[in-house]
């Protein structure tokens, strides 16, 4: 294949053009297909496939059912790797569309189809450019984003040696809240570290008509779950920000018995580690508190899920520069999200930055959010995706 020289970013834009129609397929089929974390089996295999036909790409599976495909450029320099998430979530499909999923119970609901085929088509962009390149290209296909609470897919990346020799990493997500055509692109903290928390009351079951001689797990836990939502509002600095919040709440299965046992679930969201360890500190007092006063036992587990997606100034510095070649101020900063990511274990290990590719088209009906059945987006996005992605990574190459 005969390499096209880059003069200026109009030669990006031409080749993000001519790979549009192909890479649309590309997540259309993703999209169809999907698989949940830890079982992107079929995925991995269409990725490799893809991938097989830009012959001087070094491709390997990693991370369990990733993939970790290396671009050497012509001249010698540093080297980027660009991430994409590729699992699915585990719930039905209601997009209503051609090309809605074909596999019950799984479901592209957060765009990672689209992450997919926007690296693959940066993929065939740099390639065809790849004797202009100064330094390397690592393309990064990371499994299990979604589920982390045993085991994070990019943790099992890391593990796999697929930060080896890098010397930053860049990702993309498309997102719903951002309207088509922009592009997020911040320094800083950009989205929530993400912890997991159990709690486990032991009370004392009994007759419902007998309470005297009960401890009452769910009036204990009740109350628990009351309390912890004071944390935000009475333990937090108001110039900071948290988020707690209780999801599972399992007590009981007889209408006229008091239950001996209940269990809360519940993730706590932060910007900052202080707040951070301090959150958790206020949860344990409060149970333990309401514990000791009701007479029932507690038991409190965290499992931490991701960190602080904290984009570093100098790479961000240059991302932007990027974009804005593209897209103009179109590509501009955000605000913060209490989303988690966990792109946030790439950037505890080497700097990065993470940046959002707005797909929202309310005259498309492009309305629903990230994680709804009918969540979709509008697919002009991943051109814009291709172009200020393969434009960062090349300048990146030149300037980091």
């Amino acid at each position: 294949m005969n390499t096209v020289q880059v003069e200026d970013v109009g030669d990006l834009k031409e080749l993000a053009e001519k790979y549009y129609p192909e890479v649309v397929e590309f997540r259309r089929y993703f999209h169809m297909h999907p698989e949940i974390s830890k079982r992107e089996f079929n995925t991995q295999k269409k990725i490799i496939e893809i991938l097989g036909t830009l012959k001087e790409l070094d491709i390997r599976k990693a991370g369990g059912t990733g993939v970790i495909a290396d671009l050497k450029g012509g001249k010698p320099g540093k080297t980027i790797a660009i991430r994409a998430d590729i699992d699915a979530l585990a719930i039905d499909d209601e997009c209503g569309k051609p090309y809605q999923s074909q596999n019950p119970g799984a479901c592209h609901a957060c765009g990672h189809d689209g992450h997919i085929s926007m690296l693959l088509g940066v993929a065939k962009i740099l390639y065809e450019v790849r004797d202009k390149i100064k330094g390397n290209i690592r393309f990064i296909f990371q499994p299990s984003e979604e589920e982390v609470s045993d085991g994070s897919g990019a943790d099992a990346i890391i593990k796999d040696g697929g930060l080896d020799g890098v010397d930053a990493v860049i990702g993309a997500h498309l997102w719903q809240p951002l309207k088509i055509g922009t592009v997020g692109i911040s320094s800083g903290p950009m989205m929530g570290a993400s912890d997991e928390f159990e709690i486990s009351i032991e009370g004392k079951a009994g007759h419902a008509s007998m309470p005297q001689q009960t401890i009452d797990s769910i009036l204990t836990a009740s109350e628990v779950v009351v309390a912890l939502n004071t944390i935000v509002g009475r333990d937090v600095d108001p110039m900071k920000q948290a988020v707690v919040s209780v999801g599972v709440f399992n007590s009981g299965r007889v209408y006229n018995a008091i239950a001996g046992k209940a269990v809360l679930k519940g993730t706590i969201r932060t910007l900052d580690e202080e707040i951070r360890k301090q959150v958790f500190i206020h949860i344990k007092k409060i149970v333990e508190h309401i514990s000791e006063m009701t007479g029932a036992h507690c038991h409190i587990k965290k499992n931490v899920c991701t960190y602080v997606v904290d984009n570093d100034p100098q790479v961000t510095d240059i991302v932007l520069k990027a974009g804005r070649e593209i897209i103009g101020d179109k590509a501009h900063p955000i605000n913060p999200f209490m989303s988690s990511e966990d792109f946030s274990y790439y950037l505890q290990k080497i700097p990065g930055c993470f940046i959002f590719v707005g797909v929202g088209n309310r005259e498309k009906g492009i309305i629903y959010p990230q994680h709804h059945p009918k969540y979709d987006i509008d697919e002009k996005a991943l051109c814009y995706g291709m172009e200020v992605m393969s434009n960062a990574a090349l300048k990146l190459l030149e300037k980091f």
